[in-house]
């Protein structure tokens, strides 16, 4: 394994395969508080250089966290298919590159080898890509999964209907909810971040979805983005709930200071087939974001990329309906301005779909960060043209109750009509029925959420 590369006459040399993923990474903020970023723009190609020759098997058998000491490393080793890896572990991350932007490379392809990837390799990969190359690859997977309706067929593109409220107020969350699906929104889920994270306000909540969702017949999904723990506790007092949400992260530390574990989620999954309201199999939802791990000391000296990775092979695990990357959520200590945001939501979508998981992207940012809403309307655009599950949609790019600024809910369908996609088959008709769209393109009732107040009559 040679680590060592010359280049214009200077000499690089990296200590371990851990400095060469992590000096081979596109700037980010995050990484360059951490003291992990090359010292130049040389030097990181110097560590492309060597990256690029390393051997699957190189990465594979240097994980970012020690197997032994890390229930993520295990998952993710013990989750890899040992005939495929055999198969495909002397090939280096260049070929491995090639293979995936070959035009000749088929979908089918690409999967059958992903089975043999680890989170490291998935990461070292996507750092020897520009982001056309991100695009193109992406391009050529779907990763579908079924809760009551099926995210990620070829052709579509969902969101997450984002209905939040400074106090929680039920009504003005209804109020929030009839405007999004009035512009075509929610196909993906209909779901809340609350700010009281109690069971009885999770289930005031989950409650009135509910009835929505009855009332009008909306084939979607609901979820209230409490703690892991707390939508335990009120699917056993027995709130309706499709699915059960959690943020994690690339270790096993990041977990535990997230307030949960393996056991936890696995407790979750197995209470809702039992106790939950949708038909399955996939209903469990994660979000991760690029840094989450250096906030609680959990990244162990790994890059931000690196990390990410090893979040999608966690979730893996676990066959999700949703995964997205919240990817400007924490801020510019992280990603500091609009062109780090850009690269690392196309490097997440990338990396979750080469992964195998069901991918969306909330293109968001916060206001203290070099980055404006033409921005993330950008990050959008270039997700959906490379078949991103979903983004969210919340009232005019401004969530109140979050304090930041992501997708308005016009802007799924307006992406919809410049690339040809349309919402979630299922909701799609439902759209239809209801008047609210025609012909895939919304009508004059989108954005008069008292459409739903008259009982959703014309």
């Amino acid at each position: 394994m040679q680590l060592k590369a010359n280049l214009l006459g200077k000499s690089f040399s990296f200590k371990d395969v851990k400095e060469v993923l992590a000096k081979a990474n596109e700037e980010k903020s995050g990484d360059k508080l951490a003291g992990l970023v090359a010292g130049s723009d040389l030097e990181r190609v110097a560590a492309k250089t060597v990256l690029s020759d390393l051997l699957i098997s190189d990465l594979y058998e240097h994980p970012a966290v020690p197997y032994d000491i890390d229930d993520v490393t295990r998952l993710i080793i013990d989750g890899t298919d040992t005939a495929v890896y055999n198969r495909i572990k002397s090939w280096s991350m260049a070929e491995l590159r090639a293979f995936l932007l070959d035009s000749q490379t088929a979908e089918a392809d690409i999967k059958e080898i992903s089975k043999g990837l680890t989170a490291e390799v998935i990461a070292g990969v996507c750092k020897l890509m520009g982001n056309l190359d991100l695009i193109l690859a992406a391009n050529k997977l779907r990763v579908t999964a079924t809760c009551n309706t099926t995210i990620g067929e070829r052709g579509t593109l969902a969101t997450r209907l984002q209905p939040n409220h400074t106090t929680d107020s039920v009504e003005g969350v209804t109020a929030s909810l009839f405007e999004g699906l009035s512009y075509g929104c929610g196909d993906a889920l209909i779901g809340l971040n609350p700010v009281n994270d109690t069971v009885s306000s999770l289930a005031e909540i989950l409650k009135r979805f509910d009835a929505v969702k009855q009332e009008f017949g909306i084939p979607t999904q609901i979820c209230v983005l409490g703690h892991i723990t707390t939508q335990i506790a009120a699917l056993k007092q027995g709130a309706p709930m499709d699915m059960i949400f959690q943020s994690i992260a690339g270790s096993q530390k990041g977990n535990e200071a997230f307030g949960f574990g393996i056991d936890t989620v696995r407790e979750a999954a197995d209470l809702l087939r039992q106790k939950g309201t949708a038909k399955g199999p996939n209903v469990l939802y994660f979000e991760t974001g690029q840094g989450s791990e250096l906030s609680s000391d959990a990244h162990f000296g790994s890059d931000q990329v690196v990390m990410e990775a090893r979040c999608y092979g966690f979730a893996k695990a676990f066959a999700p309906f949703m995964v997205n990357t919240v990817v400007g959520f924490i801020g510019p200590e992280y990603l500091y301005d609009s062109k780090q945001v850009i690269r690392a939501g196309l490097e997440d979508h990338f990396m979750g779909k080469l992964t195998g998981i069901p991918m969306g992207c909330d293109c968001c940012y916060t206001n203290h960060m070099l980055a404006d809403q033409n921005d993330i309307e950008n990050l959008a655009v270039l997700l959906a043209s490379c078949g991103v599950n979903y983004i969210i949609g919340v009232p005019a790019g401004d969530d109140v109750m979050l304090n930041y600024q992501t997708n308005a809910y016009h802007d799924a369908a307006a992406i919809r009509e410049v690339l040809g996609l349309r919402p979630i088959r299922a909701f799609d008709a439902w759209l239809e029925r209801m008047g609210l769209s025609e012909n895939g393109k919304l009508t004059k009732l989108a954005g008069d959420p008292t459409f739903f107040l008259k009982g959703g009559k014309r």
